[in-house]
């Protein structure tokens, strides 16, 4: 059924506008990318603070700390999954096309 309406949408709309979709995607990825690394900067640069403040609670905070960056790259890892699978879709739709 997901392909019925995929191949529907991509024969009424062209291979032209489903073209925008890889664009989607990779956009999608992109930001997902940049987000993750955004967030796990300002987490190693708290810890570091952390430490430098309160050098006897170190072991907990970089344990915190590798634990949250872990959470952070399995969410990025999991948007660049969907955004592949998004790539996948479009390109089958367009191959339908034609």
């Amino acid at each position: 059924m997901e392909n019925e309406i995929i191949t529907t949408v991509a024969a009424s709309s062209g291979a032209g506008m489903m073209a925008w979709g890889f664009v989607g995607a990779s956009m999608g990825a992109a930001i997902a990318a940049v987000a993750a690394a955004t967030g796990i900067g300002k987490i190693s640069a708290a810890a570091c603070e952390s430490i430098a403040r309160q050098p006897e609670a170190a072991g907990d905070i970089k344990g915190n700390t590798i634990l949250t960056a872990a959470f952070i790259e399995g969410v990025c890892l999991f948007a660049c999954v969907i955004a592949l699978l998004v790539n996948g879709n479009v390109l089958t739709a367009i191959e339908s096309i034609q």
